[in-house]
């Protein structure tokens, strides 16, 4: 539910950048059509690594392995999701609903199974993760240029220390399920001095629309500033876990990283009204 929303509010944020008038028809449109891409991915997900999920605490009482759902059932709920998802999604504008069905294969078809293969699914993973800031810009649109790239490159490079951070204070839980989500294997210095480059590069990409560069995306100074301090807390705390390398200092990057995503996108949305 948390992750659905999240995904969500993205997309809507998304799209009140993008909008030149605001369609409310259209943004419930959004709303719904966002949450059936999520769920419909995550049940084929959890339809898919069942007897994993099984071995972990954090996903053993998840519908399937905890045997409150058969796996017919989660196959038939995950397809019509997608149907919905992806109908939804085209009755804004068909280019939203090639990026949605785009986002739901990925995440299914390449970065779940990959999970198990190498430490490059989180960069596969990414892609489908980053796709919902830029999914609204499309619908407000139906065209993309640099302004939905730009959102899409913010929130792409965000998901690297936002999972490795989780793949780090969860990194005993996701060996047992054959996980190995850090990008060297191991809880090291290689992979804090990674988190940390690329929360760099998100906190870069976060203040380039203050330039003028970025088409009809555009950030004022103040707003530029506002975003630039929320990204150096960030910074802050991968920096704390490259000092620390503990679970702890893990865990609150992750949270530093939800909040940073969450206010970074009211901060954008705000600073385009005012």
């Amino acid at each position: 539910m948390r992750l659905s929303l999240s995904v969500v509010f993205s997309s809507i944020a998304g799209y009140l950048l993008g909008a030149i008038e605001i369609d409310f028809y259209t943004l419930v449109l959004l709303g719904f059509g966002g949450y059936f891409m999520v769920g419909a991915s995550n049940a084929f997900n959890q339809i898919i690594e069942k007897d994993l999920d099984a071995l972990m605490d954090r996903t053993k009482n998840r519908p399937i392995p905890a045997g409150r759902m058969s796996v017919r059932t989660a196959f038939i709920i995950a397809t019509i999701f997608t149907i919905l998802g992806v109908a939804v999604l085209y009755v804004i504008n068909p280019r939203t609903a090639m990026y949605g069905a785009i986002s739901i294969f990925l995440y299914t078809c390449v970065y779940t199974p990959l999970k198990t293969k190498t430490p490059l699914a989180v960069f596969v993973g990414a892609i489908p993760g980053a796709i919902p800031f830029m999914l609204g810009w499309v619908a407000a649109r139906n065209d993309f240029g640099i302004e939905p790239g730009t959102l899409f490159a913010l929130q792409f490079f965000w998901q690297f220390p936002h999972f490795w951070a989780i793949g780090w204070f969860l990194f005993d839980d996701y060996k047992k399920g054959g996980f190995f989500m850090l990008p060297t294997g191991k809880r090291d210095k290689g992979t804090a001095v990674q988190t940390i480059m690329y929360t760099i590069w998100t906190i870069l990409v976060s203040i380039i629309p203050v330039f003028g560069v970025t088409g009809d995306l555009s950030l004022s100074i103040v707003g530029a500033v506002i975003v630039f301090l929320l990204g150096l807390v960030m910074l802050y705390y991968a920096l704390q876990l490259f000092k620390k390398r503990t679970a702890k200092a893990a865990k609150q990057l992750m949270l530093s990283s939800v909040s940073y995503i969450t206010l970074l996108q009211i901060v954008y949305v705000i600073d385009k009204f005012i």
